[in-house]
C-alpha cells in the first residue's frame, strides 16, 4: 500500500518501541477439552492414514506449529501447507524455505485455498510421497487416506473444499468459519480425488497445551487461532501496531487517513474510532456539575483494526520477520 514519500520517510526514521509490555494477560495456556479429545482421536485414526497434510498460516511459517503433531503422529509422510499466502509478505520466501528445510521440513507448499492458488500441486506431491513410503497395514487398499491437521483457523476445511473443486468439480464438503473451533471432531472420510482415489480426514484445530512464548501466542491470536476475547482486543491491536511499525509496514496510515505513523495505540484507536463514528457521550462529574464528553469506543476501534488486518487491507505482512532475521523476542512481561 503506497504512502506519500514525506509520510513514508518520516515513518521510517521514527524511533519505534524495542519491547512490547504485556499487562495481565497470559495466552500461553489455552487447551480446551475438545482439543485434547481431538488429538487422542487423531492418534487412534493413524492406522487408516497414508499421509499427513499439516496446514499452517503463511504469516507465521516459523512460529506456532504444534510440536505434539510430530511427536504423536509418528513418521507418516508429511506435507506442510502454508496457507493464506495472499495475506503474507513473501519477499523472503527463499529464506523461509531454507529455514524450514533446516528443521527437516523438505516438502512445503504455499497456497491460497480461497482462490485455489497452488492447490493443484498437492495431490501430485502427496502421491509421490506415498509412493516412496511403505504403507503399513494398508498394502492391499486401492484408495489412499490423508489426514489434515493444524492449529485452529488456518484453513484446513478451506483446503479440503478447494481440493474437491479442483479434482472433483464439487462444492463444499466441510464447514468453513472465520474463527477457531468450527471443526470439533475427526469427521468421516471426504473424497477429494478420483484418480488416484483419495479421501481426507478433517480434524479439529489443536494448539499445543503450552505455547512456547507470549509473543508466539500473540502472533497466533492475530492470525485468529485463539479467540480474541481470551487475549483482549486492545492488547492484540497494540501488538499489531508494534509489529507493523517495527517492520515498517505503514499501510494503516493510509487506510485510516492518519496524518502520520504512530507508536501509541491509544492515539491510533482514538483516530480510528472518530473516523468510523465509534464514539459515545459520557457524563463526567466536575466541580461545576456534569459535563457531556465525547468518548472514543476503543474496543470497537480495536476490533476494526484487527478485522482490517485479517482481511489484508493493510497490505501483506510477515509476522515472523523477527524470527527469520534472528531478532530477540520482542516482549517483556512485567
Amino acid at each position: 500500500m503506497r504512502l506519500a514519500p514525506r509520510v513514508l520517510c518520516s515513518a521510517a526514521q521514527a524511533a519505534w518501541r524495542e519491547n512490547f509490555l504485556l499487562r495481565g494477560r497470559d495466552v500461553a495456556r489455552w487447551f480446551p477439552g475438545h482439543m485434547a479429545k481431538g488429538l487422542k482421536k487423531m492418534k487412534s485414526s493413524l492406522k487408516l492414514v497414508d499421509c499427513i497434510i499439516e496446514v499452517h498460516d503463511a504469516r507465521i511459517p516459523l512460529s506456532g506449529r504444534n510440536p505434539l503433531f510430530q511427536e504423536t503422529l509418528g513418521l507418516k509422510p508429511h506435507l506442510l501447507v502454508l496457507n493464506k499466502m495472499d495475506l503474507a509478505d513473501l519477499t523472503e520466501q527463499q529464506k523461509i524455505m531454507q529455514r524450514l528445510e533446516g528443521e527437516g521440513l523438505k516438502n512445503v507448499i504455499f497456497t491460497n485455498c480461497l482462490k485455489d492458488e497452488n492447490v493443484k500441486q498437492i495431490i501430485p506431491m502427496v502421491t509421490e510421497l506415498m509412493g516412496s513410503s511403505p504403507r503399513y497395514h494398508r498394502g492391499e487398499n486401492l484408495e489412499y487416506c490423508l489426514m489434515v491437521i493444524g492449529v485452529p483457523n488456518v484453513g484446513k476445511s478451506s483446503l479440503i473444499n478447494s481440493l474437491r473443486r479442483q479434482h472433483l468439480r464439487k462444492g463444499k464438503a466441510t464447514r468453513v468459519g472465520g474463527e477457531p473451533g468450527i471443526t470439533r471432531a475427526v469427521m468421516s472420510r471426504i473424497q477429494v480425488s478420483e484418480r488416484p482415489l483419495m479421501f481426507l480426514l478433517d480434524t479439529p484445530g489443536v494448539l499445543a497445551p503450552r505455547i512456547e512464548s507470549v509473543e508466539t501466542g500473540l502472533k497466533l491470536a492475530l492470525c485468529g487461532t485463539v479467540l480474541d476475547h481470551l487475549v483482549g482486543e486492545e492488547t492484540m491491536a497494540d501488538y499489531l501496531l508494534f509489529t507493523l511499525n517495527r517492520h515498517q509496514r505503514f499501510g494503516y496510515v493510509q487506510h485510516y487517513g492518519l496524518g502520520s505513523a504512530c507508536d501509541n495505540i491509544e492515539r491510533v484507536l482514538k483516530s480510528v474510532a472518530v473516523k468510523l463514528g465509534k464514539t459515545q457521550k459520557v457524563k463526567v462529574l466536575t466541580g461545576t456539575g456534569d459535563v457531556n464528553v465525547i468518548q472514543p469506543d476503543y474496543p470497537a476501534a480495536a476490533r476494526d483494526f484487527l478485522r482490517t488486518f485479517r482481511r489484508g487491507l493493510l497490505g501483506p505482512v510477515m509476522l515472523d520477520l523477527d524470527v527469520l532475521r534472528g531478532h530477540p523476542p520482542a516482549e517483556t512481561v512485567p
